[in-house]
């Protein structure tokens, strides 16, 4: 692409919607009692584990995420509207498919796979407009 363009901002703050979205996906509000119910936890066991490498991590490959789908809309022709259909595009098409395969084979529910796709599904969509609309 003679004309790629990498908003690395956009990127950034695409990066940081993961944990907005996760927030609000896995929180009290919306999937946070059906999530710990299908995967066995209890409000102890969210409290083990190294917050700092989770968090950590998280960020790290959210923001390779954020990078690779940027890459994907680097043209100067992507809109917003082009950002949220090929984030939309790559989180069913690409993750949640995957996801889901590897749910399949791991015995796991449909609600467990339904509320996991979903979260990134739309931390797909919102990345994608995101890098759309902010170039």
């Amino acid at each position: 692409m003679e004309n790629m363009y990498i908003n690395h901002w956009a990127v950034l703050v695409a990066t940081v919607s993961d944990f907005l979205v996760g927030a609000l996906w896995y929180s009290p509000l919306l999937f946070a009692k059906p999530w710990m119910a299908v995967n066995n936890f209890s409000e102890e066991d969210l409290k083990k584990g190294n917050m700092g490498v989770i968090f950590g991590l998280t960020f790290v490959l959210s923001l390779i995420i954020s990078y690779n789908l940027a890459f994907f809309l680097g043209d100067d022709a992507t809109t917003a509207t082009w950002g949220l259909t090929a984030g939309l595009l790559a989180g069913v098409g690409f993750v949640a498919t995957g996801f889901t395969i590897v749910s399949l084979f791991e015995k796991r529910s449909l609600k467990y796979i339904l509320i996991n796709c979903g979260y990134l599904i739309v931390g797909f969509a919102l990345k994608g407009w995101i890098i759309g609309v902010w170039r």
